[in-house]
């Protein structure tokens, strides 16, 4: 029994003696915890006969993390870039259409599809452009394929949203089913806003938006959260989205800049699905997550906004209720100078208007409109390019103007047409629907522009 006894305090004492040793102190968790999620088959798609291999991805609590060591929103800024590492407060970029500058220029330029899909066998398609920022407003030629390099300003800078952890919201009126949208056909009509873009911003709400005219681009802004049934890089896209002139502008925000874009947005009922992780990543300072998860309903509002910006630059807000020409509306909304603009301008469409023009699609809360031209050419470089709505590879989907008139040199960059009406039906096409536009005050951006679309004029009337 002793030496029973003896062994079974020894037993117990190195029990108590191994409970003793210290070990080392755990991490603290961090703010997003990841965990392991079961291993899945490799997800293979075919697309136009390529077969492309998703490799299995971690999976985390709000939001995915999908790749090593990833900057936070809260440790970054959102800022456009001219290309990679050199930030600017703006830019504007003119993609050329398929007729005037043919595909990227340079045969040995390749599409890489750096955001997701697989270069389409477009017959005809043009990504070539011209570009100018705060530091460098005149235009300038570009080299590559915009959209899909690290040395353009549309490839480096939606590489810094795709590529890093922002919340966003991305809109598009014509995503074509890729992702569906509820109440919707393969587009958004009237009274949906007629608006394509993203916003992106960190932790702290500072940010920057990101306006273009692409129909089904982009539609999505995170790798973590790709589209799924498209591709996501121009040029990649099953739509011919480059076949035509389109136009991007990107812009730094403060907090409350952001802010009042989301209010603008709200106003215009823009096109998005806030329950949909391709499209919104909210996130945030509260007073911003309220506002987006306000978007993506039609707004009853018939009030327009118009606010200035932390960079100087205006932005204006129509509503779809304010049933009055989208371009008439910005000239009253500035103060009534005389515009030119270069827009989609098919059926039904609203002729160049002169300042004594009598409209009775009007609204009594707007003063009186400027003259305002329909510019249907342009030219860069001794080559000429259509500037009208239509199918085939002469033709212009972007939207842009510049005052003609007063001391104050404007580049207007907006989200409509000029089709709709100037008396009876005023709910016709972009009357009835809402939309943003960005007014930069700059002198050479402003003549440069005025350069680029300068060309034939559409009469006051049809002939």
């Amino acid at each position: 029994m002793n030496i029973l006894r003896v062994f079974l305090i020894a037993a117990i004492g190195l029990i108590v003696s191994c409970a003793d040793v210290p070990t080392a102190p755990r991490a603290p968790p961090s703010s997003q915890q990841v965990t392991a999620a079961p291993v899945p088959s490799p997800q293979v798609t075919v697309e136009h006969g390529e077969i492309a291999t998703a490799a299995p991805r971690l999976t985390s609590a709000a939001p995915t993390v999908a790749r090593a060591a990833p900057t936070l929103a809260s440790t970054a800024t959102p800022t456009p870039l001219t290309q990679s590492g050199q930030p600017a407060s703006w830019w504007f970029v003119f993609k050329f259409n398929a007729k005037s500058f043919p595909a990227c220029g340079a045969a040995s330029v390749t599409r890489s599809c750096s955001f997701g899909g697989t270069a389409q066998p477009y017959t005809q398609y043009s990504q070539q452009y011209v570009f100018a920022s705060d530091a460098n407003p005149t235009l300038q030629k570009g080299n590559g394929c915009v959209g899909d390099t690290q040395t353009d300003p549309l490839g480096a800078t939606f590489d810094e949203i795709y590529n890093q952890l922002f919340h966003f919201v991305v809109w598009n009126d014509q995503f074509y089913d890729a992702p569906k949208i509820q109440g919707c056909t393969q587009s958004c009509s009237a009274p949906w806003g007629h608006s394509k873009g993203t916003l992106v911003w960190n932790d702290a709400g500072e940010g920057m938006v990101l306006q273009v005219t692409t129909p089904s681009w982009p539609a999505a802004a995170s790798r973590d959260s790709p589209r799924t049934t498209d591709g996501n890089t121009l040029g990649c896209v099953k739509d011919n989205n480059v076949l035509v002139s389109q136009h991007f502008f990107a812009l730094k925000l403060s907090k409350d800049d952001v802010v009042k874009v989301l209010t603008a947005l709200q106003n215009a009922s823009v096109v998005t699905d806030p329950a949909n992780p391709e499209l919104v990543n909210n996130g945030g300072p509260a007073d911003i997550q309220t506002l987006v998860a306000s978007l993506g309903t039609r707004s009853t509002s018939t009030a327009f906004t118009k606010e200035t910006l932390s960079t100087g630059v205006a932005l204006i807000s129509k509503p779809s209720k304010l049933n009055v020409p989208p371009w008439q509306f910005v000239s009253a909304v500035l103060g009534g100078p005389s515009l030119r603009t270069a827009t989609w301008w098919a059926n039904p469409k609203i002729y160049t208007t002169t300042a004594s023009k009598k409209m009775s699609c009007w609204d009594s809360s707007l003063a009186k409109p400027g003259r305002v031209e329909i510019a249907t050419t342009g030219q860069w470089d001794g080559t000429d390019f259509g500037l009208t709505g239509g199918p085939g590879p002469d033709f212009n989907h972007a939207k842009v103007g510049v005052s003609i008139s007063n001391a104050k040199h404007l580049a207007i960059f907006g989200d409509m047409n000029q089709q709709g009406a100037v008396s009876s039906n005023c709910a016709s096409s972009q009357n009835g629907r809402g939309g943003l536009f960005f007014v930069v005050e700059d002198q050479a951006l402003s003549s440069s522009i005025t350069a680029l679309i300068d060309g034939d004029t559409a009469p006051t009337k049809a002939p």
